[in-house]
């Protein structure tokens, strides 16, 4: 085992430590897109989602428990078994039949609930688990609660692109183009062709035809993803190689790159400010990305290459554990790129 390993494999653990620690950890909560209707909808969030109560909010709740999937499915080390089987544990307690029929239940009255972020890691917790259940059966179990909430947010997201006229280019929730690699990546582990087209279509439709990305007008204070680059990450999932560099080289030309150093956290108490570890750690992944679609011999892989890691740097420094406004959700970002998923798709 190489040092580099060893060290990644320790950040895994503290980081499915926090996840652990939040996935049932009911307050404080926010309880994004609730609506009242009457005094009946004022309920405790452990009523109103029985299995995404934890974690400060619901999309947090759910990719905290695709990192106890993910740690569980690929971590094998020898001294990572304990945490494994508390995965293990927290899962079964979370996703029961009962539980994910009361969710069902829940966002089929909220037409717009987290559309598209908490939707798009929902898909992914999904994906996950597909992957595991040839080899656990209780994964096969945990998919086969999941499968009508799944059902439901596959035909609201189709809906909802099949009626979306543009993209969305924030640095946060409500961004496309990050819930398009999601998506993407679940639809094809799913084998659903239909919703694989789909999200094609609508990702060259909204970002083929761009050149020229101002990534100097990023990061915005509060940005977790970058607009840009995730635009990048997206269509490097759908172009050929040859028609991928083409486009790339006309979507962020030149010196461009040099623009996208680590930023700055000044406050990392600050709810909205500690965003930007996030966007340092998404950039990460999507750089990593975008190289491995890039031929070897490209000018600017090295430069590419070393952007990623200087982010992935200052942004899993950033990372406080006694600092639950991101300690909550930073966990699955840094897990999502130190297991490099997304490449394996």
């Amino acid at each position: 085992m190489t040092e580099h390993h060893r060290d990644n494999v320790a950040l895994i653990k503290r980081f499915g430590e926090l996840a652990l620690k939040c996935v049932h950890q009911e307050y404080p909560n926010k309880v994004s897109g609730h609506i009242l209707n009457s005094d009946a909808d004022a309920m405790p969030p452990r009523e109103l989602t029985p299995a995404f109560y934890g974690c400060f909010d619901w999309h947090s709740s759910v990719h905290g428990h695709w990192l106890l999937a993910r740690i569980a499915r690929t971590i094998t080390d020898s001294d990572t078994e304990d945490l494994v089987q508390r995965a293990k544990q927290a899962l079964t307690k979370s996703l029961t039949a009962a539980n994910l029929q009361a969710e069902t239940k829940y966002i089929s009255g909220l037409p717009a609930f987290e559309r598209p972020y908490g939707l798009a890691w929902l898909l992914q917790l999904v994906a996950e688990l597909k992957e595991w259940e040839i080899e656990n059966p209780d994964a096969r179990e945990w998919v086969t609660n999941l499968q009508p909430l799944e059902t439901l947010v596959v035909q609201r997201l189709q809906d909802w692109l099949s009626k979306l006229s543009y993209p969305i280019r924030s640095g946060e929730h409500s961004q496309t183009a990050f819930a398009f690699g999601l998506l993407l990546d679940y639809s094809r582990t799913v084998n659903n062709s239909a919703f694989r087209l789909l999200l094609e279509s609508k990702s060259k439709q909204f970002y083929f035809q761009d050149k020229n990305c101002p990534v100097t007008y990023e990061p915005s204070g509060e940005d977790f993803l970058s607009p840009c680059l995730a635009e990048a990450d997206v269509l490097r999932r759908i172009l050929s190689p040859q028609d991928y560099v083409a486009w790339f080289d006309e979507f962020l030309p030149g010196d461009s790159l040099s623009h996208l150093k680590p930023a700055h956290i000044s406050d990392p108490s600050d709810p909205k400010g500690i965003h930007l570890a996030g966007l340092n750690l998404s950039r990460a992944w999507m750089l990593n990305g975008i190289t491995s679609h890039l031929p070897k011999n490209y000018p600017r892989l090295k430069q590419i290459q070393q952007l990623a890691d200087s982010n992935q740097q200052v942004g899993l420094l950033a990372i406080d554990d006694e600092q639950y406004v991101g300690g909550h959700w930073l966990g699955s970002f840094a897990v999502y790129l130190l297991t490099k998923r997304g490449l394996d798709n």
